[in-house]
């Protein structure tokens, strides 16, 4: 930290909030290492602090006290974001929400549920499972409910759900000035005011410190069919998926795998798919539709040349499935020890997805790049993990070209520099390409609630 007045005041922050927290404030280097650097090559640097709050009224303190010296305040859920969300490049207070995991309530009959921040969807589903309810927002990773929400995330059963924008009722939230306030009621729609809801949904911290979230739930299907299907290409997966969703096959998952991702999980989670580029699949519904679902995409798949279909109705046979899928970034991640992996996404309207796909594959190719595909191809998602040895400053080089070239390419297709990821401080430098005159909207926002930039300086509609 450059700045002597700022290091000074954040001294006297963490000074009282050990006072208000007692040994649950944390100086030292590795607990303030592991909350200032995600799993990614974004350039990580550690708070000056990590306060381990309980409750809401606890965060309120934390945030009062940095809002009275101006210190940076930095959420951090279970750290599996990975566009360097909680990474504190000038220093503050790290307040970790991970101990707030109490299910506060679950309303059976209106099919909602109200949790805190830390609360996990693992958790929390497994609390639902013997009412017969689940929350389906699936990232991958077992991501904390008030992070899912704080960066808008959604995952493999989208296409059939919807993302966290969709599926949060309203959220609690300490404000940049100390306030407590929820944004919502428990009802399924109202026209009362701003949606400020939506306005903290995929904030990632930056205008207030989610505390509790308020989510729909829904009726554990009663018949759930998964398979696997191989493809000639991956443009052939991207075709198959593109008619099944014109023609309104209301499928649960549908999720792209390239051949190196099947590489990488056969050899890292010890099944024998056929190396090909493959559609993962989920069906919800009756006994019946389910099987008509599935039916009607084989037919699907046969005219593209897909198949043949691998069909896992057994609980535990589609847990292994999709537990490969959750698996990718580590799976392929074992094939290239020593090199660092740079994870991103764009999102694409889905009639443009074959397109984007293929031309960001041959550019990598005629790179020389490892950069295996993944995605959630039914809403247009796609993800991309490039590999890269820090130490050639070439291969960097062609990296983060090949990078800005899949963004502008996403955009330019009428697309989104991030379809889940988040902004973070990866990619702030392309949200002006995105929006262009809006942004400037969003910083009016930020300074409007945050005017001194102590939530999350440096992230998102940075200012």
């Amino acid at each position: 930290m450059d700045n002597p007045s700022l290091k000074n005041s954040t001294t006297h922050a963490v000074a009282e909030i050990r006072e208000a927290l007692g040994d649950r404030l944390s100086t030292a280097q590795a607990v303030r290492d592991q909350h200032g650097k995600d799993q990614t090559w974004n350039p990580g640097a550690p708070p000056d602090a990590v306060a381990f709050v309980h409750n809401t009224d606890e965060v309120q303190k934390v945030v009062a006290i940095c809002a009275k010296y101006g210190t940076p305040v930095i959420p951090y859920g279970t750290g599996t974001s990975l566009e360097g969300h909680f990474t504190a490049p000038f220093g503050g207070v790290s307040i970790d929400l991970s101990a707030m995991n109490n299910i506060l309530e679950v309303n059976a009959a209106d099919l909602d549920a109200r949790v805190q921040a830390g609360v996990t969807r693992k958790q929390l589903n497994s609390h639902l499972r013997d009412q017969g309810l689940f929350f389906p927002v699936d990232p991958g990773a077992d991501a904390s409910l008030g992070g899912m929400a704080a960066t808008r995330a959604s995952g493999t059963n989208a296409v059939r759900y919807g993302t966290m924008r969709e599926n949060v009722l309203n959220v609690t939230a300490v404000m940049a000035n100390g306030e407590i306030i929820r944004t919502g009621s428990r009802a399924k729609k109202s026209s009362a005011g701003y949606d400020l809801t939506r306005l903290l949904v995929g904030s990632e911290g930056t205008l207030g410190v989610i505390t509790e979230v308020a989510l729909k739930l829904y009726g554990i299907p009663e018949s759930i069919v998964s398979a696997v299907c191989p493809f000639p290409s991956v443009e052939a997966c991207c075709n198959a998926t593109i008619t099944a969703i014109q023609m309104g096959l209301p499928i649960a998952r549908i999720e792209l795998v390239d051949e190196e991702h099947v590489k990488a999980f056969n050899a890292y989670s010890k099944i024998d798919l056929q190396v090909k580029p493959t559609l993962f699949l989920e069906f919800h519904g009756t006994t019946a539709s389910a099987q008509e679902q599935a039916e009607t995409f084989a037919a699907i798949a046969e005219d593209l040349d897909g198949g043949p279909y691998r069909w896992a109705t057994k609980e535990e046979d589609r847990q292994k499935l999709w537990q490969a899928r959750h698996d990718a970034f580590w799976a392929t991640k074992s094939l290239v020890p020593g090199k660092d992996a740079f994870a991103t996404d764009v999102c694409v309207p889905i009639s443009r997805l074959a397109e984007c796909v293929t031309e960001t594959q041959a550019d990598l190719a005629a790179n020389n790049l490892y950069g295996p595909i993944v995605g959630h191809v039914g809403d247009g998602n796609f993800h991309v993990v490039m590999f890269c040895d820090r130490a050639d400053p070439a291969e960097v080089r062609r990296v983060k070209e090949v990078y800005g070239r899949m963004i502008d390419r996403a955009i330019a297709m009428g697309g989104t520099c991030t379809g889940e990821h988040g902004i973070g401080s990866g990619k702030v430098a392309y949200l002006e390409k995105e929006h262009g005159p809006a942004l400037a909207f969003m910083r009016d926002i930020k300074r409007a609630l945050d005017p001194r930039n102590i939530m999350n300086p440096g992230k998102n509609a940075a200012i």
